[in-house]
């Protein structure tokens, strides 16, 4: 699971520097100072109903005049050349003019607009594009609505904080760029669109993989000078761990790739003898069989077996998601490359390539941190007219170059680094609230996700306090988040410990804060897959959650959530609220609900003993009774409670999931 590839798509590119009118030679060399910052390009969506600086650099001593919706206003570039002036808040519209002049030259932008400005942040499941997500591909065709527009940060980091940033343009949502957002924000910010009426802009900030700790500042934190460097030197030590690991099991570490040298695909070659090349069964991540930490390049070969009429026809060569970046050849011939994890491969192959008898496939896969290689799920198969021979099991395995030294995947986890560069810089700029999903690298054991809590509310208070530069109780915009939804293999038996569980438990405790709010995603995950592509679901539900939290609609933003429990015999009784109306039961997750007339999966009930065993439950109206034979006296109840509950049924009148919760603090 990578996000290096999204970073090199070409609608990502690093902020254009703005074109200027010049109307003289003297004035030419005023306008060569004269720029914006790089939030401030054709097409900038500038927040509603707030004061408005705008500022950038020019000439030392300067005067810049802005004119903007009849408002004028001007400002002295000071002797570093930077300036700052603040435009008069505006009502929502668009699109407009702003003219910036400076010496003789004006700098206009065109196509502004005035709505209300969302910074979508996270890892990987916020960075996740359109283009990945089930209906992305449908909703970006449809996608014709310049007044819904996305500002991209590529990945960066500081250990110190910066002024400036890399990012833009201003990219409307339309065919051409839609694929492009963030899915979570594009769904999110179609729903305000529709629901508000005015421009939405989403400033999508994330990397995936990354840690909480990284997207907080030092005084967040509360983090001592040298802290971290402490971190930066425990990094190290885990960076030679590898390595020593890596030399154990494959003796040398190859800093390049001897497998494709100046173009030529040497191990792709049919006629090449991998016999003493290691096994490893496909799918799955080779950290998983053997490689932990192995970042860099590996090879993978098989072989299969055509008869002279299959080979005188196409064939369909599927591999799963690859994780993350491939290049596929049959029989020495490139059948297909693809750039990007999760995205299933699937390449056909002309009988040209073909031969009948020995056929030989070969994949060079690139990893730039986390998990690697043919990782599935999803069909591995070779489709040959109506038939599929499945590919799974053991393929020929070779490392062909390690990648040595701090990698993306670990250099985001380092405290403040991201803040430093990927916040740190849009500070002062007026933002309406932040949409944030992330956490799965905080889930990792029950302690880690434990914790998160603790961090969480610094993150909120800490952000709010430093966007505005006031006490966060003061100023508290939206903070806004998606929960963990469901992921790994299914309990059999109910868990004593979860650490996805104690994560979700971390981010509802959060929801004490003012003006926060969860969307509770837990029944639209996938076991197998960490990055579910159900992001319309999330999206809709978190515009839901921000319709009641920032715009006082009066909407139902939540499922039922835990009131209190009392016990009447062998019966537990839980109240919820967000159960106006009585609660429901419908199936979910593709399974049917329970049988016996009751209708609800997810529970387990336990007595003093602590004995989790599953329960029986039946909806009462807003509440709902939980039993089990196996226990005369219930002391505690659990629902949802485990890193990938299953099948679960419980909503309210407003088609949305009860959120997990658990009655004991054992």
């Amino acid at each position: 699971m990578n996000w290096y590839w999204q970073a090199r798509a070409p609608a990502f590119v690093a902020a254009l520097a703005l074109a200027v009118t010049l109307s003289s030679g003297a004035a030419a060399q005023s306008s060569a100072a004269l720029q914006l910052a790089p939030l401030f390009t054709d097409g900038v969506v500038l927040q509603r109903g707030a004061p408005l600086p705008i500022w950038g650099t020019a000439a030392p001593g300067a005067t810049v005049a802005l004119s903007f919706r009849g408002a004028s206003r001007t400002a002295t570039a000071d002797a570093a050349g930077s300036w700052r002036a603040t435009l008069p808040p505006q009502t929502a519209g668009g699109p407009y003019d702003l003219a910036v002049t400076s010496g003789g030259a004006t700098t206009t932008l065109h196509d502004v607009y005035v709505g209300d400005v969302w910074v979508a942040s996270g890892q990987s499941n916020m960075e996740f594009t359109l283009r990945l997500a089930s209906t992305g591909a449908a909703a970006a065709a449809a996608a014709h609505d310049p007044a819904l527009r996305q500002f991209y940060l590529p990945h960066a980091f500081s250990p110190e904080p910066r002024a400036g940033l890399q990012g833009g343009p201003w990219n409307p949502a339309d065919p051409q760029h839609a694929p492009d957002f963030t899915a979570v924000g594009f769904f999110f910010g179609r729903e305000l669109r529709s629901a508000q009426k005015i421009p939405i802009g989403i400033i999508h900030t994330s990397w995936g993989g990354a840690n909480i700790e990284t997207w907080i500042s030092a005084q967040g934190q509360g983090l001592a000078p040298g802290a971290v460097d402490s971190v930066l030197a425990a990094d190290r030590k885990y960076s030679e761990m590898i390595q020593d690991s890596l030399r154990a099991r494959i003796g040398s570490v190859p800093a390049v790739d001897s497998g494709l040298v100046d173009g030529k695909a040497y191990w792709a070659d049919p006629a090449l003898d991998d016999a003493s090349w290691a096994t490893l069964r496909v799918p799955g991540p080779w950290e998983d069989a053997g490689y932990p930490g192995l970042d860099g390049v590996a090879w993978y070969r098989t072989t299969f077996e055509l008869t002279a009429a299959e080979a005188a026809q196409p064939v369909t060569l599927a591999l799963g998601p690859i994780d993350d970046d491939d290049i596929t050849w049959l029989n020495g011939v490139e059948v297909g490359r693809t750039v990007g994890y999760n995205i299933p491969r699937s390449y056909t192959v002309s009988a040209s390539a073909l031969h009948a008898g020995r056929n030989v496939v070969a994949v060079r896969v690139v990893d730039y941190g986390g998990g690697g290689g043919i990782t599935g799920p999803g069909p591995i198969e070779l489709r040959v007219g109506g038939d599929h021979r499945s590919l799974e099991g053991s393929w020929k395995f070779r490392v062909g170059m390690v990648q040595t030294g701090m990698d993306g995947q670990r250099i985001n986890k380092i405290p403040t680094y991201l803040y430093n560069a990927m916040v740190h810089p849009l500070l002062g700029y007026p933002i309406k609230g932040v949409i944030w999903y992330q956490g799965e690298s905080n889930a990792n054991n029950d302690q880690q996700a434990q914790a998160y809590a603790a961090l969480m509310r610094e993150l909120v208070t800490s952000w709010r306090r430093e966007w505005t530069g006031e006490p966060s109780s003061l100023q508290p915009f939206p903070f806004l988040w998606v929960q963990l939804p469901n992921f790994g293999p299914v309990d059999t038996v109910p868990p004593v410990t979860a650490g996805w569980a104690y994560l979700r438990e971390s981010q509802t405790a959060t929801t004490t804060l003012p003006k926060t709010g969860q969307a509770v995603a837990i029944d639209v995950g996938n076991p197998l897959n960490i990055h579910p592509t159900d992001k319309e679901t999330v999206g809709r539900r978190l515009a839901l959650v921000a319709r009641k939290v920032a715009y006082g609609e009066k909407v139902e933003g939540s499922g039922p959530t835990y009131r209190r429990m009392t016990v009447n015999g062998s019966r537990a009784m839980i109240e919820f609220d967000h159960a106006a109306g009585g609660l429901v039961s419908k199936s979910a997750g593709g399974l049917p609900v329970k049988a016996a007339g009751d209708g609800l999966n997810g529970f387990a009930i336990a007595g003093a003993d602590r004995r989790w065993v599953w329960a029986n439950a039946r909806i009462e109206g807003d509440h709902v009774v939980v039993w089990s034979d196996q226990v005369a006296q219930p002391v505690a109840v659990r629902y949802a409670w485990s890193n990938s509950p299953a099948g679960l049924s419980l909503y309210n009148r407003a088609d949305l999931p009860a959120a997990p919760f658990r009655t004991d603090s054992w």
